[in-house]
């Protein structure tokens, strides 16, 4: 890969994500700024621009791409597009960043992954979980035995119908499998998956089956399924997205031999350890204010020659392999 001593970044699709969470980190970082942004709504494109201080818009994905001063590209569009644009940002030789879920499937990974490599272009994918401080520290302690030999984990995640939005299901794209490759199951199981293999490297094995309950949308509203990672550790997850409120549930539960750890993916930048034969213990850290500014920090090192992304297209895709395994619909 060749080294870029600044980073000059294009945006497709500057949406909500783009607000706080990822874009005006860019702009922070020393040897990075923003190029240049795209949306399809050229009022909207200069309107996100003069906000944040952007010179240059456009309302042509293909313009930005190819734009000389732009040298890296950040595909921030529902799923359904990612493949489309991360082909034609490593045609032009342009390393790529793509928000997660990284595809609508394991197969479009695969697709984004092959044409990066054959035109010499890192591909970096948007699990910034992987960077944060609290879940770097639990990764830390697992590494060092603190639990002891892990034995099982499992995810619990419930979101009641009401906070899911679904009156907005028309204009939710999250909910639109043709767009989103799935429902929220696609959007936020994504995130989980793709931390627990921080933790604990690959899964080899996944099964599961989903179902559409409530019937407000077409995508499937309750996932459960199980897994196996590599390294023998097993584990389990039961998402639903229909449930009553006041039944709001979000918690990955880690069980070793020695110990236990339990904390919110979603929540604040804190989690729970106890160790055999002491009390539960709680470790909190501050959160950066653009979420996705430690993960950036890395591309951008990365891209410099002098540090590593720890999420790539080949980790991300794996979260896309296994949710395609569990996300099965039911038998008839």
């Amino acid at each position: 890969m060749k080294t870029l001593s600044k980073i000059s970044w294009g945006i497709v699709g500057v949406g909500n994500v783009c607000e706080v969470k990822s874009a005006p980190a860019m702009q922070l970082i020393p040897n990075s700024r923003i190029e240049a942004v795209m949306r399809r709504n050229t009022e909207k494109a200069e309107d996100y621009a003069k906000r944040h201080g952007i010179a240059k818009w456009y309302s042509d994905a293909d313009a930005l791409i190819n734009d000389p001063k732009v040298n890296s590209i950040y595909i921030a569009t529902p799923p359904k597009y990612h493949l489309e644009m991360t082909s034609k940002a490593a045609k032009a030789g342009k390393p790529v960043y793509v928000e997660k879920p990284m595809a609508r499937n394991f197969g479009e990974c695969r697709k984004m992954i092959e044409v990066c490599k054959k035109h010499g272009v890192p591909l970096f994918v948007a699990y910034y979980r992987r960077a944060l401080p609290h879940f770097v520290r639990i990764k830390e302690l697992l590494d060092q035995g603190e639990i002891g030999s892990v034995r099982t984990v499992h995810i619990n995640l419930k979101q009641s119908l009401e906070s899911t939005l679904v009156a907005d299901s028309e204009t939710n794209w999250r909910v639109i499998p043709e767009i989103a490759g799935g429902g929220y199951f696609y959007d936020l199981a994504s995130h989980q998956l793709d931390l627990l293999d921080f933790f604990f490297g690959p899964i080899q094995h996944a099964s599961g089956y989903s179902a559409n309950q409530a019937g407000e949308y077409e995508a499937e509203d309750i996932v459960v399924g199980n897994f196996v990672f590599e390294n023998g550790v097993l584990g389990s997850g039961n998402w639903c997205f229909t449930t009553v409120e006041g039944a709001e549930t979000d918690q990955i539960h880690i069980i070793g031999r020695k110990g236990e750890i339990r904390f919110e993916t979603f929540g604040k930048g804190e989690f729970e350890i106890r160790r055999e034969g002491k009390n539960w213990h709680k470790e909190i850290y501050a959160l950066p204010k653009h979420i996705q500014q430690p993960l950036i920090e890395t591309i951008v090192s990365e891209l410099r020659g002098d540090g590593i992304c720890p999420s790539k297209g080949e980790s991300a895709a794996r979260a896309n392999w296994v949710m395609d395994q569990v996300a099965k619909p039911p038998v008839s």
